[in-house]
């Protein structure tokens, strides 16, 4: 599968990529900025995600959550997304409609700030708040996914802190704090358009001009600080959280290169022949065969600074003993160092990934992500026809080497899950 490329960039820095296909009459805008969680100060977190929220609230010319307004009514779907180190806003919607979409990003590109008020802050700061109680305080597990960043990276290293942000750092949020992230970041030359779908490209250019060329490059953006950690975690790390659930659960992560490096294909790789498809090692062993798990899965982080994780994600059985899903769980990955990855197991997680990669780049706002991620985090975006031979060439005795450099018991992280002991209960 190849995927039509074109990329240039505008004199004031902004990256613009351009996908053609005409197959379906839809076309996909997708705008990365390079900011995410990592780049907020101690004492202002949660500022990356607050912004995502922010930037639906009006511009110089358009309405409190008109942006959504107007793409749907042209037929269109949108949304946003914040990560450790990205905050993405996207648009889908009938090709005709493509000035639409392009007029309403660079307006909050452009002009956003004439039309932020206290009023908009305080009420999508309280929308964070309950996005936090409802998604992470008060969810089974919920807290998981800032419990184990703290728990593998040092506290001093930015992806350590919460994406979500504190409820302390949230409330202490003034209007110019935010002003000043949005004109530190929100530039751009710290940006990625990709456009994809039914779209002549000429006509594409002549829009993208029109309505960023104009918007000035930013200045002083501070680089984030050194990344750079040792290859393993030297030595085992353990975190057991009682919590209101009804089964154990458990997250065992590696430290890994980060993604993009040659190494780290060996690891995705890895990470399918644990935990992808029902007839993947983790399946098999802990929910087939020993029927101690309802579900058993393995992914990366997918983190292209400093380094990554591989996690294993196994929910116990209700029932089931905490230490024994800790112990099955570490037997798994002692058996994968002992025996390696066999040739069939190796070809069945491939095909998984070419199935699922396939399957992804049929959509236009699919396409259109992926370009903009290889285009942010790697300044390629033809990276992205040579992803899938790069999985193909990872051989089993490379996984193998992998598992065996990278899996073992000095360098494993626990997050242990189990349920609170009611009051008054021995």
């Amino acid at each position: 599968m190849h995927i039509p490329i074109e990329h240039y960039a505008l004199p004031n820095g902004l990256r613009v990529i351009l996908s053609e296909d005409h197959a379906t009459p839809i076309v996909a805008v997708n705008l990365w900025y390079h900011v995410g969680s990592a780049n907020e100060r101690e004492g202002r977190t949660g500022f990356a995600h607050l912004f995502e929220h922010m930037l639906f609230q009006g511009s110089a010319q358009v309405g409190a959550n008109e942006h959504f307004e107007l793409i749907q009514r042209a037929g269109g779907t949108l949304n946003g997304s914040t990560w450790l180190d990205r905050t993405n806003y996207y648009e889908t919607l009938p090709s005709h409609q493509l000035e639409l979409a392009l007029w309403l990003e660079a307006d909050r590109m452009a002009r956003l700030l004439p039309a932020m008020t206290q009023e908009k802050l305080d009420t999508q700061r309280d929308v964070v708040k309950n996005e936090r109680r409802w998604s992470v305080d008060n969810q089974p597990y919920g807290t998981w996914w800032e419990r184990l960043p703290a728990l593998c990276f040092p506290s001093e290293h930015p992806f350590h802190h919460s994406l979500i942000g504190s409820m302390e750092d949230l409330s202490e949020a003034s209007l110019e704090d935010v002003a000043a992230f949005f004109r530190t970041y929100y530039t751009p030359d710290n940006a990625v358009l990709t456009i994809a779908g039914d779209v002549d490209p000429a006509e594409a250019r002549q829009l993208v001009e029109r309505h960023f060329g104009e918007i000035p490059r930013g200045t002083r953006r501070p680089a984030l600080p050194d990344m750079s950690l040792p290859p393993t975690f030297g030595g085992r790390r353990r975190a057991v959280v009682e919590d209101a659930v009804v089964a154990p659960r458990l997250f065992l992560a590696f430290r890994i290169p980060p993604a993009g490096d040659e190494v780290w294909y060996a690891a995705y790789l890895l990470s399918a022949v644990l935990g992808s498809g029902e007839a993947c090692r983790l399946e098999t062993a802990l929910v087939r065969d020993q029927a101690i798990a309802t579900s058993a899965n393995a992914y990366t982080y997918d983190l292209t600074k400093g380094s990554d994780l591989l996690v294993v994600d196994v929910t116990a059985r209700p029932g089931t003993d905490p230490a024994a899903l800790e112990a099955a769980v570490e037997r798994e990955i002692d058996r994968m160092i002992v025996e390696g990855v066999g040739e069939t197991e190796r070809r069945r997680a491939l095909a998984l990934l070419e199935t699922a990669w396939v399957t992804e780049l049929q959509s236009a706002g699919s396409r259109a992500d992926a370009l903009s991620k290889f285009a942010t985090y790697h300044d390629d975006p033809t990276l992205l026809n040579a992803e899938l031979a790069r999985y193909a060439a990872v051989s089993a005795d490379e996984a193998t080497a992998f598992a065996r450099r990278y899996l073992v018991a000095e360098n494993r992280a626990t997050l242990l899950y189990v349920p609170q002991v009611a009051e008054g209960v021995a």
